[in-house]
């Protein structure tokens, strides 16, 4: 018996929320009772790279080393890991519960006649049976839900937990699949990569803008004070919908779902859509001059006041700080 935990990558490259599921997998190895926790990684990946996992608690990677791979394909993607699963005899399967995540966790659970927890926010516990945390109503309450299957499936939350890097070595092993053309039937046609930043689902400080903000020309003092503190920039969906931010930067229930240390929104009156995709961080911050907007009641910390008058005060402050501690 193992525990079976899906390593997505980026361009051949290992993130935080892939060592996170690996811990994830290998504590939940623990909590069963021990076995092998399998790495498996498809597409063009390093040695150097899959190595690192066993410093994260993998025993062994089913490397599906397959450049078709490198273009992810969510047919292809879960009939791979159905046949890692079978290949290492893994009673649970943990996925990372991002873009990929998503899409091939409910094909793998139902080719597996699996039980399936998606949006898993803590590990499962066994006491009375096998039972994993979750959250529901976006995010407004919380489920706990028991899975009755002799296999089993969990989709984790990125940033859910912190990640714990250890001196452990992993095997590396070939995934024997028989995969052919249909299998591979979707094409990418186009891919636009965003250099140069922190994606959202890894960052940990993250400052947003909603249309409080009155315009893109008026972005400067958010990416000043994102700057200053080394946060990732996010914005609201009319924001995005209006095209004065990228759509890749679009949080809440239509966009990305994220669960950073520090969330400052600015200027958005923090509608359930919004709240739904960012209402999991650690600590909230809201700076808006309407005393009523929603999202007070979901901020750890408020401020009212004009955006454009607070932004350039804290980024002093934020700045003199650094400063005195150089």
């Amino acid at each position: 018996m193992s525990v079976l935990v899906f390593v997505d990558h980026t361009q051949g490259s290992f993130k935080k929320k892939a060592f996170e599921t690996v811990n994830y997998a290998a504590e939940t190895a623990r909590r069963i009772g021990g076995g092998d926790v399998v790495a498996v990684v498809l597409g063009t990946v390093s040695n150097d790279e899959l190595n690192q996992l066993g410093q994260y608690g993998a025993t062994k990677v089913l490397h599906g080393n397959d450049a078709r791979f490198d273009s992810f394909n969510a047919r292809a993607y879960a009939k791979a890991i159905t046949a890692a699963a079978q290949q290492s005899d893994a009673k649970v399967i943990v996925v990372s519960y991002n873009v990929s995540g998503k899409a091939v966790a409910g094909i793998v659970a139902a080719q597996l006649k699996a039980g399936l927890v998606s949006g898993a926010i803590d590990y499962p516990s066994t006491d009375n049976g096998f039972v994993v945390k979750k959250t529901v109503f976006s995010g407004k309450a919380f489920a706990f839900v028991k899975i009755n299957s002799d296999i089993k499936v969990i989709a984790l939350v990125p940033n859910t937990f912190g990640v714990t890097k250890g001196d452990g070595a992993v095997s590396v092993e070939a995934l024997n699949l028989n995969l052919g053309d249909a299998d591979f039937g979707i094409k990418k046609v186009s891919e636009e990569v965003v250099k140069g930043e922190i994606p959202l689902s890894e960052a940990e400080l993250v400052v947003s803008g909603g249309r409080g903000l009155k315009g893109p020309e008026n972005w400067g003092i958010l990416e000043d004070l994102g700057k200053a503190l080394g946060a990732t920039l996010a914005c609201s969906r009319p924001v995005a919908d209006a095209h004065w931010r990228p759509h890749h930067e679009h949080v809440g229930q239509t966009g990305g779902t994220i669960r950073p240390n520090l969330y400052i929104a600015v200027g958005i009156s923090g509608a359930i859509q919004h709240l739904a995709g960012v209402n999991s961080s650690k600590t909230i911050v809201v700076i808006n001059k309407d005393p009523e907007a929603p999202f007070f009641k979901a901020a750890d910390y408020g401020v009212v006041g004009d955006a454009f008058e607070v932004l350039p005060k804290l980024t002093e402050a934020v700045n003199k700080f650094k400063a005195s501690h150089n």
